[in-house]
């Protein structure tokens, strides 16, 4: 489907599901669809699975929009406390319009969540509580992240989505990269041919010998600097920082986590919170914002530098938009019955030369140094080649078998979606034109916009 198909069946109002191949347009169309609910004075409501994609959207995440937190599941109960905070009842009682990004990472489970707490505030039985949902992604990317042993549970396979009569958007634009051979490298791994994508990047890719294998190599195509250093594992992400730095000349300043409440409860949100138990800054550290303030000006995700450090040795950042930020201590907690259980404090900070394939998701690169060696999930690899704007730009230090491959059921699923946008594509051509802007019209109007 082309992007201008895809946005006249958004404006119709129908629950969308927006997918395609990294670089098809997808945040592109997307932002289009918000620029023109705004227009039409139309709430909407922007999320996404992870802090970074959703600061790629100027949105939050939709575990923070939602209020489900760190929870996979909710009862009764559970709806009812998390909706009594009047901010929260307020935001989704107001959105008519709600927007996932980077749907692919959800779970079944939180998707099935997020649906029951908007029909509780709402007090409407429908799917969302009757809230436009315009899911993005591709399910090609990394799935959900399970707990071991559990066996992954699709987003679309959740008893929601079966109701939701979704429309689904396949765009087959490339707008990312006009590299070919990048582009057959990454059709290969999606159509699961991967022999024909390791065969194709060993050609481009000077020398293979190691890298091929599974071992650490210096292969570079071009000339490009290093960017952005992508890494599968959060030991070797931590490793990289701390030896940049060490580089650094300066000050070491520590801050250590502080922990209070239930100690297994705070136990939990310790390894759950991006929020490292001893952090250390010096002046010239790359770093990243990891919760959302947006009165201090920051976001998950937001990167910048460490400029310098004010009163009791709080770090300033200066972001890479020029913003000055001077960061305090965050609280995360978790409640129960309007009653604190457990709580952390940490300055809101990671160090950010390195960061995981996970968390590059949305990401478009111009250069970085990847090491996919000790890849451990299926769509890894595609998810870290799939940032690059070029071949040119790559530095592949280390690959194993498993980055070449993808998910055998996102690719029977792959197949159901590209059958069902060629339905919708069907059914809006005989429709027409007059019709289409009818129903548009409508449904702004509907919406009181």
């Amino acid at each position: 489907m082309k992007q201008k198909e895809a946005l006249d069946i958004l404006k119709c109002g129908y629950n969308v599901f927006l997918t395609g191949a990294p670089g098809s347009g997808k945040t592109f169309l997307v932002n289009k669809y918000i620029e023109y609910l705004k227009k039409n004075h139309i709430s909407v409501s922007v999320t996404a699975s992870t802090g970074i994609a959703a600061t790629h959207m100027g949105g939050v995440t939709l575990h923070s929009w939602s209020g489900l937190g760190i929870r996979e599941e909710v009862d009764e109960q559970e709806i009812k406390n998390i909706c009594e905070k009047g901010y929260l009842r307020k935001r989704i009682k107001n959105t008519d319009v709600l927007i996932i990004d980077e749907i692919s990472m959800i779970k079944a489970s939180q998707f099935e969540a997020v649906n029951k707490i908007c029909q509780y505030v709402k007090r409407i039985p429908r799917p969302f509580g009757g809230i436009q949902v315009v899911c993005s992604g591709d399910f090609f990317q990394l799935p959900p992240v399970e707990k071991e042993g559990k066996a992954i549970e699709f987003v679309n396979e959740s008893d929601v989505w079966k109701t939701m009569e979704m429309k689904v958007c396949y765009l087959d634009e490339q707008h990312r990269t006009n590299d070919k051979k990048l582009n057959k490298i990454l059709n290969h791994i999606r159509a699961a041919e991967a022999e024909k994508s390791k065969e194709l990047l060993s050609k481009v890719l000077i020398p293979m010998s190691t890298t091929l294998s599974g071992h650490r190599g210096s292969s570079m195509h071009g000339k490009a600097g290093i960017g952005t250093k992508l890494y599968t594992h959060n030991i070797d992400v931590d490793s990289i920082n701390y030896s940049e730095l060490a580089k650094i000349k300066g000050k070491e300043i520590f801050y250590q986590m502080n922990m209070r409440g239930n100690p297994v409860v705070a136990e939990i949100l310790k390894k759950s919170c991006l929020a490292p138990e001893k952090l250390v800054l010096k002046e010239g550290a790359e770093v990243m914002f990891i919760k959302n303030n947006f009165e201090a000006g920051y976001v998950n995700g937001t990167q910048g530098k460490i400029i310098g450090f004010g009163e009791s040795d709080l770090p300033i950042v200066e972001t890479q938009d020029g913003q000055k930020i001077k960061v305090k201590y965050a609280d995360w907690s978790i409640e129960e019955d309007n009653f604190i259980v457990a709580g952390i404090s940490q300055i809101p900070l990671r160090l950010a030369w390195a960061i995981t394939v996970h968390k590059s998701q949305g990401m478009n690169l111009n250069s970085a140094e990847i090491d996919l060696s000790k890849c451990f999930l299926e769509g890894m690899g595609y998810v870290a080649l799939s940032r690059l704007r070029t071949l040119k730009g790559l530095r592949l230090i280390g690959i194993n078998h498993l980055a070449f491959c993808v998910n055998k059921r996102a690719l029977e699923i792959d197949k159901q979606f590209i059958k069902l946008s060629k339905e919708a594509t069907t059914e809006f051509k005989k429709m027409g034109a007059l019709a289409i802007s009818k129903r548009q019209k409508m449904f702004v109007k509907y919406l009181g916009g």
